[in-house]
């Protein structure tokens, strides 16, 4: 046994919940007898009985009656709706969105079958929907010649937009043979490309009034067509399997006309106060380059532009001032080094050793080191310190080494 302690409304609800999640009890349909119908403003409440049970119903303003059918106590209907739990009560009851009488039925079957077939096939897949163009300038339409829905179509364009053309292929809404002249209108419209957008429908009805709108060849003349199409079958609540096939779908043929063209006059206004919004961004942008035209004007740079110049000038002097110290200090240490050479060259050279009472002899360009360098008679020129002497050999002298080897 649970330990928890619920409330009336925390079971309630529990259940609710429960029923929600883990049952699908949605387009859920029911056959039976009406019973304590009463009908208000906002909802109507009534129960389904057969001969063994009772379900307790709702079915708010939104939902339909079909046609002109006003449910009484006894009809057999068929109920289209969701199972929920209304908390308060603690009462399941079916919340209706259709009743059909006894007889239509069978339609809905029908319709349900042939919807779940062309879902499968793809034809009312989103992805594959067509915009509707923002500006069409010519429209088709497919619909019967008489009636409401063709005026409201056309009384509405008119008024929106009196340059759009409109193009009426005639055709039968209901009955025999209107799903075959709708399918041949849509194809010639798509053969002679006279619009750019189609609106295809009629007025409200019964479901078998609307019925043309729910047969395959219909449904599948609209997916095909390469001219988008907005689908205006019937009113708000009615859903037909053309307006899931269609591009776009309107609640009515009304509401169709207004998705189809643009109102001239809100549109000229719309462009007007785009034209003054983008005046004003330009003159706002216009006004913001001026300011900041003045703030350039009053500053240094323009007033005293030679101040730009003269700091350049000073790190031009500052820069010139270094490179000078730098090539002073080395030139200084060039000459250093260069006195220092000379110092040293001079040590070496052999005019200091000349300075010194040392002398250098040649005979025919050749320096004279011993006495078998020269012959009696030749002429050789001695350097001394201070210049160069020509003589010519009288007498010639060698010298023994060999007391001075023996020492």
């Amino acid at each position: 046994m649970s330990e928890k302690i619920y409330s009336v409304g925390e079971l309630n609800t529990f259940i609710k919940s429960i029923l929600n999640k883990e049952y699908s009890l949605k387009n859920v349909q029911v056959l039976g007898e009406i019973s304590n119908f009463k009908q208000y403003p906002n909802a109507a409440y009534f129960s389904l009985k057969d001969s063994g049970s009772v379900l307790k119903c709702v079915m708010f303003k939104r939902g339909s009656f079909t046609g002109k059918y006003v449910p009484k106590n006894g009809d057999t209907v068929l109920a289209v709706g969701r199972i929920d739990v209304f908390p308060r009560d603690g009462l399941y009851q079916l919340y209706a969105e259709m009743l059909l009488p006894q007889g239509e039925g069978d339609l809905m079957q029908a319709y349900e079958h042939l919807k779940e077939k062309l879902t499968r096939e793809g034809l009312f897949d989103v992805g594959k929907k067509q915009a509707i163009p923002v500006n069409p300038l010519r429209i088709g339409i497919v619909t019967s010649p008489i009636g409401a829905a063709v005026r409201d179509i056309i009384t509405v364009s008119r008024r929106r937009n009196p340059g759009v053309k409109l193009y009426l292929y005639p055709v039968k809404v209901q009955g025999d043979g209107a799903s075959t002249e709708i399918a041949k209108a849509i194809a010639f419209f798509n053969k002679e490309k006279i619009a750019d957008v189609l609106i295809v429908g009629r007025g409200g009805g019964s479901i078998e009034d609307l019925w043309a709108f729910n047969e395959e060849k219909t449904v599948r003349a609209i997916a095909a067509s390469r001219v988008p199409i907005i689908s205006a079958v019937g009113h708000e609540t009615d859903f037909t399997l053309s307006d899931f096939a269609a591009d776009k779908r309107a609640a009515t043929p009304s509401q169709a006309a207004e998705m189809a063209t643009i109102d001239l006059e809100s549109y000229k206004n719309k462009v007007s106060y785009l034209m003054d919004r983008a005046q004003g961004l330009l003159l706002g942008k216009l006004e913001l380059a001026e300011h900041k035209l003045k703030v350039l004007e009053s500053s240094w740079p323009l007033k005293e532009p030679m101040r730009m110049v003269d700091r350049a000038q000073e790190r031009v002097d500052r820069a010139v001032e270094d490179i000078t110290d730098i090539m002073e200090a080395r030139l200084k240490k060039g000459e250093h080094r260069f006195s220092l050479a000379c110092a040293k060259l001079d040590g070496l050279s052999p005019l200091a050793v000349l300075a010194r009472g040392y002398s250098v002899t040649e005979a025919k360009g050749k320096l004279v080191t011993k006495v078998d360098d020269v012959s009696w008679g030749a002429e050789i020129i001695t350097t001394v310190g201070d210049g160069k002497i020509v003589s010519i050999v009288q007498e010639i002298e060698r010298q023994d080494h060999g007391n001075e080897k023996n020492c």
